[in-house]
Order: C-alpha cells, then structure tokens, then sequence
C-alpha cells in the first residue's frame, strides 16, 4: 500500500492526518491512501498562475504542441504499468483498462498535431478579417489570446487517465496552466502519469499541479481569469454553479455532467443485416465496457413496435455470454463498478426504474463472480430492461443509472421516437441505426438540438464505424440541458474555453501582421 501526495509548487506533498483509502474493487482491499489535509491551495493556485502561466504563454503553439506530444510517449511508454493500475484501483479489464490509458495518450498526440497546425504563434485568428469602413484600410479581426489565470480541471472516477489528458491538452496547448484534480477514489492511474511528466521533466514549473484528494478551499479562490472544467454528477455540477468564484468572480465554468444517451433502430432495419448486427454490438458494447461507467454509454434503447421481441432476444443473447468477475483474469470480460457507493447507487437506480419497465435479464447481485473471495467486490451483471409503454415523465428518462444497465422501449414513428429521446433532457450522444436517408434526415433534425454529437450506424460504415461512446479529440465532447451544457475537445474548438476571444479594430497591415501565423 502506497501513500500518494499531491504536486503542487513545483513539489511532491503529502497531507496530514487520516488519508482517504483507494481500494481494489474486486477484493475490497486498500491499494493507497492520500490526504491533502495542510495544503495551501492558496499558494498552489499563485505558483501555477504567476510562473506556469507566463512560462506557457511564452511558448508558441508547435512548442506546446511538442511538449503534449513528449506527455503521450511518456504514457505510452509505461502503459502496461498504467494498465496493471486501472485493473488493481479501477476495477477495469485489460479492455477497459487500455480504453483509458490508450484514450489519454492518444488525445495528446491529436492535440500536438492540432498545434503543428496553429504554427509559430502566440495568437489565434478567429475567422477572417473583415472590412469595417469605407476603404481597404480600416478592418476588424477576431482573435483569441490565453486567459491570465489557471484552469482547474475536476475528474470524474471512470476515467482517471483520459479525464486528465483531454482537459490538459486542450487547456495547456491554449496557453493555460493546470491544476488536475481527479477523483480520489480512482486516482492511482493520474498520480502515476504526474509522477512521469515530473520525472522526465516535460513541463515548465507550475505548468502542470496534481491535487491528489480533497481540493479544499480552492474552488472558492478563483477569479475572472481562471476557468473550472469539472465532470460529475449535475448535482455537484449545480453547487459548483451557485459558488463564490462563479457568481461573484465570473469565473468561467464548463460542465460535462448527466447524460441519458439512447440508440434508436431506424424501421428499415431488418435481422441479421449489417446495421443490425452493428447496432446489437454497439449496444451490448456501451452496457458492459467500463461496466457502463461511462457518460457515453447508452441508457435508452428505442426500437420499432415490431422488433422489440427480436432485439430482446438479441440482447440477451449477447449479454448471457459476459462473464462477470475479477478483471484481472483472461476469461472475464466485466469487472465490477468502482465504489461501494456506486454499487449502492446502482441497485437502487434500478429498483427506481422498476416503476416503468421490468428487468428482462440479469440482476444487480451477481452470484460467484469468477476468481473473487466470497462476499467481496462490487459486482453486478448487466441488467436489460424493458418499458413496454413509454412516457415522457417516467424514471427512465430522467434517471441515469451509472452502470451497466439499458431499457429497451418501443416506438411508433420517427416523431415519437424523437420525443422520447428529447425528454431525456439533453444528452452528449444519440447513435441512429438505419439506412433510410429520409428516417436519418428527419430523425437527425429532430436530435440534433438536444445533443452534442449523433453518430448514423448506416450499412455503408458498418464495417468501419466507432462505437457511439468513443470520445473524439477531433469532435465536441459535451451537450446541452441535463449533460451540462458545455463543450471540451472538438479540435481548436476546445481551446476557446481557455482562451479570451477579443475583436482588433484598426489598420489593416497592422492587424494581420499581429494575427498572422508567422
């Protein structure tokens, strides 16, 4: 057992007192503790801004991108180390695990291939220049410039190493200092990928702070200049909303939170196609990878009146054949949810969405997981159900489950398939199974307001098509209402969060010589 500290002020720190315990949710047994009890969050968010921050704003875009680029290989490098972690603290398979790990350096090195791009610079253009007076002289330019403050990034537990990486990417290639924080309970994976970047020296001091634990009273000591980008659940997001920083400081604040994400079967779809089978994959896939601790994963499953008895058959089919258990082994293919708190929250979620639909299979008590002691470990198996007869107030549309559970409903027409999915109030993902271009047009006009991202499962991309719940760096990430309302990744699009976008009015050989890549 391990004690971990935070990095802040250019130094490893361990807080005082009795740490909070990280443990092996397969066994129960605790792999690390951490504390950040004593820490000076005050002095760590000074240290990142006045030297991380000019230290960054000093780089141009390609020695950004080149540092993120160092980052990844840094991961890549120790990635079987990483993965060992996710499985030991995470509760991951070697799948998930990799899924994770993989995502992390992966996002890096997009964004070091966004910064190749941006050039020589310290200044973003935004769009063209534009005349604003009667000759060719006077013109207006948009530009975007890196904030002055420090952007602090809150983890969610599901993914300890992406969650790092695709914020700090964005935010360090912007010219913003960082300070991580990822959720304590799985953060064995970021507070060994903050010891390589330490390690190999990879960043100017203060560029890059790891707050390993509590983040005490930090939130409460931002300002105009600082941006929080947090991920959870919409009711922390809501309190972090109503803070001091947010609503005295206009501190800028992102948020990826709550997302009821559905999959609907186009009516065209027929057994045993292409589309068919892309569709049973992708949902089976989106229920158990990361034991549907994902905020991508689908939670709705809306299929045509007709078909429902044959997806059902189909679903369960392919969800008999997981084997649930210690994640370690070659033959499980789930593992079980990261905290006690979270198998608690999954049995009673689904004990709520019971009011409108019935389990069709699994249970939330998985008897004898494989190679686990008896009486240990947070399992569950995947739990299908099934709501015969939908409607916009029920549970399912307003309750996210966070573990491998799905409901399967029926629907009449592409209309009402749309309305179901809108009642979820707002969602980062919705996947469309079909290869009737009129359903896809009619059904993407309708979805599109309420997501951040669709992804068209059509029989033309079936044999090359990502599943809906991979997260992009080359495509927005976040979504409106209930998901948060916020947007990271998306290419430079991600960036705009970090940086103040300002219009330069004047001459023009002046303003393109300041806006220019060179």
């Amino acid at each position: 057992m391990s004690e971990l500290g935070s990095y802040v002020e250019g130094r490893w720190v361990k807080g005082k007192g009795k740490g909070m315990e990280l443990v092996n949710p397969a066994t129960e047994e605790v792999v690390a503790t951490t504390s950040t009890e004593g820490l000076d969050f005050g002095a760590a968010h000074a240290f990142a801004r006045d030297k991380g921050g000019p230290a960054l704003r000093a780089m141009t875009f390609v020695q950004r991108g080149e540092m993120l680029r160092a980052m990844s290989r840094a991961i890549h490098a120790k990635r079987d180390e990483l993965l060992s972690m996710a499985q030991a603290n995470g509760g991951n398979t070697r799948g998930d695990a990799k899924f994770d790990v993989d995502g992390a350096s992966g996002t890096l090195a997009a964004y070091a291939d966004v910064a190749a791009e941006l050039g020589e610079t310290h200044i973003l253009a935004d769009g063209d220049a534009i005349q604003i007076g009667r000759g060719a002289r006077l013109f207006g330019q948009h530009v975007f410039t890196p904030r002055e403050g420090v952007a602090v990034h809150v983890n969610a537990f599901n993914f300890p190493a992406w969650g790092l990486a695709e914020k700090a990417a964005t935010a360090l290639l912007a010219g913003m200092p960082v300070i991580t924080k990822p959720a304590t309970s799985t953060a064995h994976v970021a507070h060994r990928m903050m010891e390589l970047f330490v390690e190999g020296n990879l960043l100017p001091e203060g560029a890059l702070s790891l707050i390993c634990g509590s983040s005490g009273d930090l939130l409460e000591r931002l300002g105009g200049q600082d941006v929080i980008a947090f991920t959870g659940s919409s009711l922390t997001a809501a309190k972090l909303r109503e803070g001091k920083s947010v609503l005295r400081n206009g501190t800028h604040i992102n948020v990826e939170a709550d997302s009821l994400n559905a999959a609907v079967l186009g009516p065209d779809v027929e057994e045993g196609s292409d589309v068919m089978n892309l569709f049973i994959a992708d949902v089976v896939r989106e229920m158990t990878q990361k034991t549907g601790q994902k905020c991508t994963a689908i939670r709705r499953v809306y299929v045509p009146k007709g078909k429902v008895d044959l997806v059902l058959e189909l679903l369960r089919e392919r969800l008999a054949a997981v084997k649930v258990g210690d994640p370690t082994r070659d033959d499980v293919t789930m593992g079980p949810v990261a905290t006690a708190q979270q198998i608690r929250d999954v049995r009673d979620g689904v004990k709520g969405l019971e009011a409108c639909a019935r389990i069709v299979f699994g249970s939330t008590t998985a008897e004898s997981p494989i190679g686990v002691p008896a009486g240990k470990g947070f399992f569950t198996t995947p739990v299908l159900l099934h709501g015969a007869n939908p409607q916009p107030n029920d549970a399912v549309h307003s309750h996210e489950v966070f573990g491998p559970v799905a409901t399967v409903m029926p629907y009449e027409d592409v209309k009402g398939a749309a309305a179901l999915v809108a009642a979820g109030g707002g969602g980062l993902v919705t996947s469309i199974y079909a290869d009737d271009k009129d359903f896809i047009r009619e059904a993407v006009l309708a979805l599109a307001p309420y997501h951040g991202r669709l992804t068209i499962g059509s029989s033309k991309v079936s044999g090359q098509s990502l599943p809906p719940g991979m997260a992009l760096p080359q495509l927005l990430h976040g979504g409106p209402g209930r998901a948060g309302g916020g947007e990271e990744l998306g290419g430079r699009r991600g960036m705009s969060l970090y940086m103040q976008r300002t219009a330069l009015q004047g001459d023009r050989a002046l303003i393109e010589a300041i806006a220019s890549k060179k």
